[in-house]
C-alpha cells in the first residue's frame, strides 16, 4: 500500500480548526455547568419542599413533630381565637407548690443604686449592642427567678387570663411546675406584672442585675461555661428556674443567661452614639407580592410603623454568644415563642406588696 502524503494545513484551515475546537470546548463546559445547575436546583427544590413540610404540617399533629419556624405564631393565633377549656381553679393553683416554694419563688433581689457600663465595644458584638456606655440607675428590685408555670397558673386562675397555647386544656404537665412559663407575649407579661403589683424590668435593669459593676460578660464572669446555664440545645427544653445556682449573678439572681429569652419594658432603639444602620431598629414584616412567592414561601421585608420590644438573656435554643449579658434580642410585642419568658421588677419599697 502506498504511503499517503500528509498535506500541510494552510493558515486559514488551522484557524478554522481552532475555532471549531474552541466551540466544542465551550459547549462541553456549558453542558456541564447547566447539568450542575439543574442538579443544585433539584436539590434546592427538594430542600425547600422539606422545609415547607416542616413548617406547614397540620397543627393537629404537632405533638408528633419538633417545633418549626412560624409554628408558635400559628399556635398562638389559634389559642387567642379559640375557646378556653379546663384550667386551674384558684385552690388548685395554690396547691401546685408548698408554702416554702411559693415564698422562694416570690423572692426579689435589691440592686443598689449607681452607675454601670452597658453595651459592648467587642468587634464581634452586634452593631445594636454598641457602643459601651455608662448608665446610672436608682436602686430597684428584680425577681430572683423567671416567672414559672406555677406562678402564671395562679395568675390565670385569679384573673381569667388566657393560658399559653402549650397548656393542654388550660394546664401544663406537672413536671414543668418550676419551669419558666413560655409562649407568652409582651402583653401577657405586662398583664402578669400589673397583677403582681410589679412591672417589667428595663433592659438596663436586666443587664446590670447580671453584669454588676465589673462588666462581666456572663453572670459568673467572662468565660463561657456550659455547666452554668441552659443554652444551645444542651438540654433541648427549658429547665427548672433553680437548676443552675452556680450560674447566679453577683447579686444572686438566677437564669439571667440562658433558659428563656426574657421580655423587658424597653423599646428596641439605638444607644447614644450608635453607628448601627437605622433599618436595624425599624419594624419589619414579611410580604409576599405574587403567587410564585406564596407558593415558594419566599417573602420580602416591609418596614412598618411599629417598634420592637427588647428581650434579654438568650435561651435554651440560642447560641452561647446570644447569652452574653450585653446582647439584645428583639420581637414585636404580640409575638410569642417556646423560648420567650419574663421576670418582674419593682421599686424596693413595693416588694412587700407583691402576692
Amino acid at each position: 500500500m502506498a504511503r499517503q502524503t500528509r498535506v500541510p494545513l494552510t493558515p486559514d484551515e488551522r484557524a478554522q480548526r481552532r475555532k471549531i475546537l474552541s466551540a466544542v470546548l465551550i459547549t462541553c463546559i456549558a453542558v456541564v455547568m447547566i447539568g450542575s445547575s439543574l442538579h443544585v436546583v433539584k436539590l434546592g427544590a427538594g430542600r425547600m419542599n422539606d422545609m415547607r413540610q416542616l413548617v406547614s404540617y397540620d397543627i393537629k399533629n404537632e405533638a408528633n413533630h419538633e417545633r418549626a419556624a412560624g409554628e408558635d405564631i400559628q399556635l398562638h393565633h389559634q389559642n387567642e381565637v379559640g375557646e378556653v377549656k379546663g384550667g386551674y381553679t384558684v385552690e388548685e393553683a395554690e396547691q401546685l407548690l408548698s408554702r416554702e416554694q411559693w415564698e422562694e419563688l416570690s423572692t426579689m433581689v435589691t440592686i443598689p443604686a449607681g452607675p454601670f457600663m452597658m453595651g459592648s465595644d467587642l468587634d464581634r458584638a452586634d452593631p445594636a449592642d454598641k457602643p459601651r456606655h455608662q448608665v446610672n440607675l436608682p436602686a430597684y428590685a428584680i425577681d430572683k427567678y423567671p416567672v414559672t408555670n406555677a406562678q402564671y397558673a395562679r395568675f390565670v386562675a385569679a384573673t381569667g387570663h388566657r393560658p399559653p397555647s402549650n397548656w393542654k386544656n388550660g394546664k401544663f404537665p406537672a413536671a414543668l411546675v418550676l419551669h419558666p412559663v413560655t409562649l407568652v407575649t409582651w402583653y401577657d407579661a405586662q398583664a402578669y406584672a400589673k397583677w403582681a403589683h410589679k412591672r417589667l424590668p428595663s433592659e438596663a435593669e436586666y443587664e446590670k442585675a447580671g453584669r454588676g459593676t465589673d462588666e462581666r460578660r456572663w453572670p459568673w464572669g467572662n468565660t463561657m461555661d456550659p455547666k452554668k446555664l441552659n443554652t444551645y440545645y444542651t438540654v433541648n427544653s427549658t429547665t427548672p428556674v433553680n437548676a443552675y445556682p452556680q450560674g447566679a449573678s453577683v447579686y444572686g439572681v438566677f437564669d439571667l443567661s440562658g433558659n428563656v429569652d426574657e421580655w423587658t419594658s424597653s423599646d428596641f432603639l439605638p444607644y447614644p452614639g450608635s453607628i448601627a444602620p437605622t433599618i436595624t431598629f425599624l419594624g419589619k414584616v414579611p410580604v409576599q407580592s405574587n403567587a410564585q412567592d406564596r407558593s415558594l414561601k419566599i417573602s420580602d421585608q416591609k418596614i412598618i410603623p411599629r417598634s420592637y420590644k427588647v428581650l434579654r438573656g438568650g435561651s435554651w435554643k440560642g447560641d452561647p454568644f446570644s447569652t452574653s449579658l450585653f446582647h439584645r434580642d428583639n420581637a414585636f410585642a404580640n409575638m410569642t415563642s417556646d423560648f420567650y419568658g419574663f421576670r418582674c421588677a419593682a421599686s424596693p419599697t413595693d416588694i412587700q406588696h407583691t402576692p
